[in-house]
């Protein structure tokens, strides 16, 4: 039994997170601010023995004794991230350092949730970890792109100075149940549009690429990445599922999971937008093992069931 520390636990991604780690015998502290991350994504599991929630801002320092942190905590999709830039940006950089600082105490090992993101639009494709990117220091999204890179920056430092353990994932779009029903993803977009019958809006022609990993091919990785004994291996190392599609198909394919008679609308593509997004996996599969395994139509259908309950 580990004692982990999980800050955004109570987000998309966390609060599956903390599930997983509690089945699989772990005592797990829930770290969140509650600004995209909501108490029902973990209410089943308060009162566990195994399970702390404590509301608490990463950009505050922040004291436990733990044996692992994945550091989650930041809004990830544009609508919430470029509501208050300023604040994101401190997340990433303020959060990675307390927690950095955190793990340095204590002699933690430490993962940071990384993006894609980091990347910008592309010239490279698909993206292997060894790509720069090419990222708008100055643009609408730069609050998050340039926030998630100093923190690989920062934890690079923190490892080579203070000998830290680290691990470094880049995550590429991930979808699944409890994803927020409004938080602009295209994915929870389309389903929502969908499902009540509201037109589809595609920005741009639609046909700019994506990528699409469900949630449980996402923790498996996370996991493996952050149990891997080789410290070596830091990473950074892309997680996502290769297979490309375009936002059109996308669109086309929750129309006829949904059954919908929505229309297609479209609308100006909004600025620093990538064009393509395809992780290059090769590093996950040599390391840890790992490719995805759920197909996007198969995760889209438990995804839709999912929105089909909440939104009743």
């Amino acid at each position: 039994m580990k004692r982990i520390l999980v800050t955004g636990g109570a987000g998309f991604i966390g609060s599956q997170l903390c599930d997983r780690l509690i089945k699989e015998g772990n005592d797990v502290v829930c770290l969140d601010n509650f600004f995209t991350g909501s108490k029902e994504n973990v209410i089943h599991l308060i009162g566990n023995p195994h399970f702390e929630l404590v509301r608490h801002d990463v950009t505050q320092p922040y004291y436990a004794e733990v044996d692992q942190i994945y550091n989650l905590a930041c809004p990830a999709s544009p609508i919430h991230y470029q509501y208050n830039p300023i604040k994101t940006v401190k997340t990433s950089v303020m959060g990675a350092i307390n927690m950095l600082g955190l793990a340095k105490r204590i002699n933690a090992k430490i993962l940071q949730a990384s993006t894609s993101e980091i990347y910008g639009d592309p010239a490279i494709h698909p993206q292997p970890e060894s790509y720069w990117g090419n990222v708008n220091t100055i643009g609408f999204r730069s609050c998050y792109d340039e926030g998630k890179r100093c923190a690989e920056t920062l934890f690079m430092d923190y490892h080579r100075q203070n000998n830290v353990k680290i691990k470094i994932i880049r995550i590429f779009n991930t979808y699944g149940p409890k994803m927020h029903p409004h938080d602009g993803r295209v994915v929870s977009n389309f389903i929502v549009q969908s499902l009540k019958g509201d037109d589809i809006t595609l920005y741009g022609g639609g046909q700019q690429t994506r990528s699409f990993q469900y949630i449980d091919d996402l923790l498996e990785a996370m996991i493996r990445v952050m149990n891997n004994t080789d410290d070596t291996f830091i990473g950074p190392v892309n997680l996502g599922n290769p297979n490309e599609f375009t936002i059109k198909e996308l669109a086309d394919k929750i129309i006829a999971l949904t059954g919908t008679k929505s229309k297609i609308v479209y609308k100006d593509l909004p600025s620093d937008d990538p064009k393509q997004r395809q992780p290059d996996i090769t590093l996950a599969k040599n390391i840890i093992n790992w490719e995805p395994k759920v197909q996007l139509e198969d995760g889209l259908v438990k995804t839709i069931e999912y929105f089909r309950n909440v939104l009743i």
